[in-house]
């Protein structure tokens, strides 16, 4: 028998890739009565300038990431979908994402082929690709 998806983990990164997924899984959570969840990992390595740069590039992140959150609640919240927001600190994104949602018991990880990363051109993004391998919950990938 099929499991019953209620919880959706979304990670976002604050592209407008990103915003595929997000729809995708707004889509099936009407389908479904399911909530969503939008997940960023703010990277936990330094820039290469040093530790005075993380303060304000720390800051700046949050705050960019803070109201692309509140769009992404919004864009939800029209199609009657309860939306909450997580912002975690990591090392490797995808492990991060793959942890975080099977830690918190989500039931489906919905994301966009591609997002911010440093590798363009692909089929698949390279974290798309790392959490595929990575999670022990199914994964929905948006293209």
């Amino acid at each position: 028998m099929a499991k019953k998806i209620s919880r959706i983990l979304v990670p976002l990164d604050g592209s407008k890739n990103s915003l595929r997924g997000l729809d995708l899984a707004v889509y099936l959570a009407r389908q479904c009565g399911a909530t969503v969840t939008g997940l960023f990992v703010i990277p936990f390595y330094l820039p290469i300038s040093g530790p005075r740069v993380w303060g304000p590039y720390r800051k700046e992140t949050l705050r960019q990431m803070g109201k692309f959150m509140y769009d992404a609640k919004v864009r939800c919240a029209r199609q009657g979908i309860e939306f909450a927001d997580k912002i975690v600190e990591g090392d490797v994104t995808a492990d991060d994402i793959a942890k975080f949602a099977s830690k918190k018991r989500f039931d489906i990880i919905v994301m966009s082929s591609r997002g911010l990363g440093p590798v363009r051109g692909l089929l698949l993004g390279s974290v798309a690709y790392s959490v595929l391998h990575r999670s022990a919950i199914p994964v929905l990938v948006a293209k």
